[in-house]
């Protein structure tokens, strides 16, 4: 579909100054190492090495995102296993709301810039140094015993984690094709949906340590978790490699096809480039990032409320054990992974990512509207089905669409930073929506929910969609090829996407 692959250079033979511009694109490319074999030959040598950069990359990196999403909302399992209880926190839920907010606040102030510093820093280092730090910001909120100390442990963990969903989605677009990067994201964040369901069931067998140690069952779920993070985070600096230039387990042949095929699909991601003023203010002007910000929100807002609050939402159904309602929460979650999967499939296919976001945004809109006005436990319980489907597959196929439509690689990390940053700013506002006084319906908090699945997640995935396409006709009909002509190759690269028009 055309609001897909918005870089497009038309059908029609280009002007002489545009074969210039594509000459010196290319001019660096180098030596192809597949030289003289056959297509065939080459499909197969290629198939082979995108398998090969699969199994080193994506397993470790779903492992990563898996404790960094148990790790962020395993409070709303906390809560359930007594927490606000043991801490003395207040009954009307204010505390424990702001508790849940202060990571957001960290987290989204500190996303924007964290791409930048991957680039500099290399992701063997930043990555795991990352990790091992929220880990033990995650074993210290199994020792605090007050308001204070949890509300810390919050703060700083957000701060430890904001650079790892950003930065691994930019990551991974420096390593493939545009219509290989969305089914790859959405593995990777599938992860997030596996940790909710994992999470419920490993909550469950961890409660039951409760009293040892003299600790809640609820101070377990975070040491031992908070620990296998740090054990993760030191594997770490031997299982995350660097970009594609410096990336030591390709060899020098494997390496010239990687550059190849991404400079080939007009991706300069996997070159070095230094950071200039430039290209932040490149990525803060274009409309794209600020339309990706809408729909970011809109997804994200959604996305922690239902995470943070499904046990809680649950429980409220009937007269469910703590147990009961840990357990109940694996069925959506499982639901929602296998969607995800089958979404990031279907939109690198189709290139439609925009009727994706549209279509699945539905789902969750259907979801929250049983869960706002049904009064049937069972009808309220298939709306969490609902909410979850519309709601995980519309975050990796939003990165994808913004990654696939952003060139140049550091206003893609700048800009994926801004919405990534802006979406999750938007837990704040989750944080504080489902409370104890408007239990059990929680017709606040589903409705704020609803109001942003369709205001922002609908409405910003059809104007940017209808804005991509009216910006396509405008290339193939050669109007923006005025962008490149009698520009040097260095005024060109700083287009970034603007130049191929």
């Amino acid at each position: 579909m055309a609001e897909e692959k918005q870089l497009s250079n038309g059908n029609e033979s280009p002007p002489v100054e545009k074969e210039v511009v594509l000459d010196n694109r290319f001019r660096d490319l180098p030596p192809d190492p597949d030289e003289g074999c056959s297509e065939e030959e080459k499909a197969r040598i290629d198939k082979k090495l995108l398998w090969r950069l699969d199994l080193k990359l994506i397993p470790w990196l779903c492992l990563i995102y898996l404790m960094a999403f148990l790790d962020r909302t395993n409070i709303g399992n906390a809560k359930l296993a007594g927490l606000p209880e043991d801490l003395h926190l207040s009954a009307n839920g204010s505390q424990y709301n702001a508790a849940l907010s202060l990571f957001f606040v960290s987290y989204s102030l500190f996303e924007p810039g964290t791409n930048i510093m991957l680039k500099r820093f290399r992701p063997s280092i930043f990555l795991p140094a990352t990790i091992f730090i929220w880990g033990i910001c995650m074993t210290c909120m199994g020792v605090v015993d007050n308001f204070s100390g949890l509300a810390a442990t919050r703060f700083f963990l957000g701060l430890a984690e904001a650079g790892l969903f950003p930065g691994v989605n930019y990551y991974l677009s420096c390593w493939y094709r545009r219509t290989e990067f969305g089914i790859r994201a959405a593995i990777f964040f599938s992860a997030a949906a596996l940790a909710g369901s994992f999470g419920g069931l490993l909550a469950y067998l961890i409660e039951k340590m409760d009293g040892i140690g003299g600790k809640g069952g609820w101070a377990w779920i975070f040491i031992l978790e908070g620990l296998a993070t740090i054990i993760i985070g030191v594997v770490s600096f031997w299982m995350v490699h660097d970009f594609p230039d410096d990336a030591k387990f390709l060899s020098e042949a494997d390496r010239a096809r990687v550059i190849r095929r991404l400079k080939f699909d007009k991706q300069s991601s996997a070159e070095h480039e230094q950071f200039k003023m430039a290209y932040f203010w490149a990525a803060v002007k274009d409309y794209k990032t600020w339309l990706l910000c809408i729909i970011y929100m809109g997804a994200d807002g959604a996305l922690y409320a239902f995470s943070l609050f499904l046990p809680t939402i649950i429980a409220s159904l009937g007269k469910y054990t703590t147990v009961q309602a840990q357990l109940l929460t694996i069925p959506p979650y499982a639901a929602a992974t296998i969607l995800t999967i089958l979404v990031g499939y279907i939109a690198d296919r189709t290139k439609a990512r925009g009727l994706c976001n549209i279509a699945v945004s539905i789902l969750g809109i259907i979801g929250f509207s049983m869960l706002l006005g049904a009064k049937s436990a069972g009808v309220r319980y298939a709306g969490t089905f609902f909410g979850a489907l519309g709601i995980y597959p519309c975050i990796p196929n939003t990165i994808s669409w913004g990654s696939n439509n952003i060139e140049g690689v550091y206003k893609r990390g700048v800009a994926l930073g801004i919405f990534i940053g802006w979406g999750n700013l938007n837990g704040v506002v989750s944080s504080n929506i489902y409370i104890p006084s408007n239990a059990p319906g929680y017709s606040i908090g589903h409705g704020v929910v609803l109001a942003y699945m369709v205001l922002f997640l609908l409405g910003g995935s059809i104007l940017l969609t209808l804005v991509l396409r009216k910006e396509n006709q405008k290339r193939l009909s050669g109007k923006r090829d005025h962008w490149v002509e009698g520009k040097t190759q260095e005024e060109i690269e700083l287009l970034g996407d603007r130049r191929y028009a």
